[in-house]
């Protein structure tokens, strides 16, 4: 337990570390080096454009990431004057439930409350994904993927220009970091190129991890489950597909995809309020 609480205070450090690293790439490095095009019009300068892509991307990405961590799932045991003995406990492998409005009720011993259609705990957010902000999480993942895709190619391409390679053959890519380990430790390679070279493997990753986690919870949102259901075999009430997906994005879906919005609220709030 005490690994998991170190975890979920260092993974958002990092995360925020490395999209500062990627910022300052980007726009200080990575743009003013690679697109010089004097004949083109400052308006429409391919420099401009892919600045304004980037921070577009970005801006989604950190909204997105703001919102998730705002938006904390509604501690439910509150509501229902759970205490912290053996009725908590109760709670801890699912299975007390207060009623079957509450799908995948769940609680968990690092954010220490009860959460509605609990899905898994983010360490990189240091929060709780359920009903309130999972959209934002989605949202999120997508952006974040597309942000580290447009450093991964802008970053190639410096490094394509700097060190006069390539890239048309696919094994260049998969070749570049044992062939820049060893001149980097020969003298023949600069610490800052060699930086950048091992910043485009792990744009690699996260974009990777990114785009699979974002689709694996599309899928499970259409089957109208958490990974919480799936891990504990709970058998979902079926329902269309479009209920499933209105239900996370809400019916102006389109905007939260252009701006980071709030995620709609929680069917459970909105039973309250009735």
């Amino acid at each position: 337990m005490l690994v998991l609480r170190l975890l979920n205070v260092v993974a958002p450090a990092y995360f925020l570390c490395i999209s500062l690293v990627t910022f300052v790439l980007q726009i200080f490095v990575f743009i003013p080096s690679m697109f010089r095009d004097p004949s083109t019009t400052p308006l429409f300068s391919p420099a401009l454009l892919h600045g304004a892509l980037f921070l577009f991307l970005s801006a989604n990405a950190l909204g997105n990431y703001v919102l998730v961590i705002q938006n904390s799932p509604e501690d439910l045991g509150k509501d229902f004057n759970l205490g912290k003995g053996a009725e908590v406990a109760d709670w801890l492998d699912g299975s007390r439930s207060p009623g079957s409005a509450l799908p995948g009720t769940h609680f968990c011993r690092l954010c220490a409350r009860v959460t509605q259609r609990h899905d898994h705990h983010c360490f990189f957010t240091g929060n709780c994904i359920g009903s309130r902000n999972m959209r934002n999480f989605i949202m999120f993942c997508l952006y974040t993927s597309l942000a580290c895709l447009d450093s991964l190619v802008a970053g190639m391409a410096y490094i394509s220009a700097t060190l006069s390679m390539s890239f048309a053959d696919p094994l260049a890519f998969l070749t570049l970091l044992p062939h820049s380990i060893s001149q980097f430790f020969s003298g023949a390679l600069l610490s800052s190129e060699m930086f950048v070279i091992l910043m485009l493997y792990l744009w690699l990753g996260i974009g990777l991890a990114c785009a699979g986690f974002c689709c694996h919870q599309l899928l499970l949102i259409l089957r109208g489950q958490t990974r919480y259901q799936v891990r504990k075999g709970m058998v979902v009430r079926a329902r269309p597909w479009r209920d499933n997906l209105q239900e996370v994005f809400g019916k102006k879906w389109l905007l939260g995809l252009l701006i980071p919005v709030q995620n709609v609220e929680s069917s459970y709030r909105r039973q309250k309020e009735k």
